[in-house]
């Protein structure tokens, strides 16, 4: 039987973590690594006494890895709250990782952002396109655009993921992208604590590229008052 504790955590994300970032992984080892990374961030988001034991534990490479990404979920966790109820969303297979991946090059080509912010907007916004619907707010697409900016910032289907991040790409560019992107990104969520989530995220895969591709494959799940819910792809709330 494995004992499910501090120890296991650390073992846990060190392999996974030092996986992920190795050179002979390929697309389908990703989404498993992806699938046992995010369980392993939430069973430690669920036990923050075992935080200290796990940094202190794991190997020096993936330290601030960890912490980042620990970082990164509670801002956002912070920012959202927790639901009382399930959202009205579908859940749908995303764009491959290299679609997105050519989409994010696009538009730091046409934009001068580069795609490690676009990814991590994408992340943040939809998990890569997972989510289909509104937010609370009223913003939709897999880039979360509210109507007047996407009516301002916006070309073709908001729904489109090319679309969609050729706009975000245009709308960060309008607003201080790529010289200052803690203006720029502030602009796009005006949270401090979004604007941390996003420079977490980013900074991982500005590290290691490869990064990327663990996060690809991070599933939909909402806090709500009484716990954590996965919502599986073909979700139609």
């Amino acid at each position: 039987m494995v004992v499910v504790d501090a120890a296991y955590a650390a073992k846990e994300l060190g392999n996974v973590e030092a996986a992920i970032r190795s050179r002979d992984m390929d697309s389908i080892e990703f989404a498993g690594l992806g699938e046992r990374q995010q369980r392993a961030y939430h069973l430690l988001a669920a036990h923050p006494d075992w935080v200290p034991a796990v940094l202190a534990a794991v190997p020096a490479s993936v330290r601030s890895t960890i912490q980042d990404n620990l970082t990164a979920a509670q801002q956002i966790d912070s920012l959202n709250g927790a639901r009382s109820t399930l959202p009205h969303w579908r859940i749908i297979t995303p764009p491959s990782a290299d679609a997105l991946m050519g989409f994010y090059r696009e538009a730091q080509q046409a934009y001068g952002v580069t795609w490690q912010y676009l990814a991590a907007i994408n992340l943040i916004e939809t998990n890569m396109g997972r989510i289909q619907g509104l937010s609370s707010a009223g913003a939709q697409g897999p880039m979360q655009f509210m109507p007047a900016t996407w009516a301002s910032y916006g070309n073709g289907d908001v729904n489109n993921p090319r679309d969609a991040i050729l706009a975000a790409g245009r709308y960060l560019h309008a607003h201080g992208a790529p010289a200052d992107m803690n203006r720029a990104v502030y602009a796009y969520n005006p949270s401090w604590l979004y604007v941390r989530a996003v420079m977490a995220y980013a900074r991982q895969m500005f590290a290691d590229s490869r990064a990327y591709f663990g996060y690809y494959n991070w599933q939909v799940y909402v806090q709500t008052t009484t716990g954590e819910v996965l919502l599986p792809e073909g979700f139609n709330g």
